[in-house]
């Protein structure tokens, strides 16, 4: 069989090769917002697999802040646990990586969170797509809950893609592929006023994992409305004139979206990016 031939460059396209990454706040106001993504992203996944004949996917939700806590047995439902552990953790204890800013949450904690430790494929901090039970580690990563620490959505989003957290041995290690589209989500219902850097270094961090290439990432935000003017949906008797940095975030790069996380259902925002998605991802030209 002859060999394709590709031109004078190398082949181009992600052939369905998508790491998704999540930032997701566990500020005390984000229970709805959260089953909101819950309910709306699956159809995001369907919609841009169609497209693909194969679909070889990675999805991490990062640390939002570093924080872990679980100060009492009644949050762990039919599991064993130790009311004398320090944490009280569900019968499972934690490693380094729980604690960790941008480390993919294996153990979500806090009201309305799963509280127990995801049992993903593999082993890894992560789900595969031939995970054999999918949706419950989906539902399992999802259900962050609500730890009152809020969020440094995007300093996570930094350190999500680091060096340091996806190199061997480290808490991401094999989920940041060079030859995969990366697509962020961010849902963080406030300011992010609490991220180390500027959006400026934000970005650059996002080109840097992506060898250089805006035209292998992607941007999803869901945030507050709050500084677009008044009658918006979250606060419509109120009007904040700085603008949010995670808004100033998607204008600053190639492949962004931005919506109000305050809409009742998140699946039009998703539906709307399924096809800047495909396109980027059948342009992608991978790294040699």
């Amino acid at each position: 069989m002859a060999m394709p031939d590709f031109g004078p460059g190398p082949p181009v396209g992600c052939q369905g090769k998508i790491d998704f990454l999540f930032v997701i706040s566990t500020s005390g106001t984000m229970e709805g917002h959260q089953k909101q993504l819950a309910l709306s992203f699956p159809g995001f996944l369907a919609s841009i697999q169609q497209h693909f004949d194969e679909f070889d996917i990675h999805i991490l939700s990062a640390n939002p802040n570093g924080y872990w806590d679980m100060d009492s047995c009644a949050y762990c439902a039919d599991q064993e646990c130790d009311p004398n552990a320090s944490p009280p953790a569900c019968g499972v204890g934690l490693d380094s990586c729980d604690k960790m800013i941008g480390a993919g949450v294996a153990f979500p904690a806090g009201t309305g969170s799963a509280n127990r430790r995801c049992d993903f494929f593999g082993g890894q901090r992560y789900i595969v797509g031939d995970d054999p039970k999918f949706e419950e580690s989906f539902a399992c990563m999802s259900q962050a809950g609500m730890n009152g620490a809020g969020a440094a959505s995007a300093e996570s989003m930094v350190e999500a893609i680091s060096p340091e957290m996806n190199g061997l041995g480290d808490c991401n290690e094999g989920f940041l592929r060079n030859d995969a589209l990366l697509v962020v989500t961010i849902l963080d219902d406030g300011y992010d006023v609490d991220s180390q850097g500027t959006v400026e270094s934000w970005i650059d961090a996002l080109r840097a994992a992506k060898h250089g290439d805006e035209d292998a990432f992607a941007v999803l935000v869901l945030t507050t409305d709050i500084d677009l003017g008044y009658w918006q949906l979250c606060h419509p008797d109120m009007y904040d004139m700085d603008k949010n940095r995670l808004r100033l975030l998607v204008e600053g790069i190639g492949h962004g979206f931005i919506g109000s996380i305050c809409e009742e259902t998140y699946t039009p925002f998703f539906e709307a990016a399924v096809a800047e998605v495909v396109e980027i991802c059948d342009g992608l030209v991978i790294p040699q």
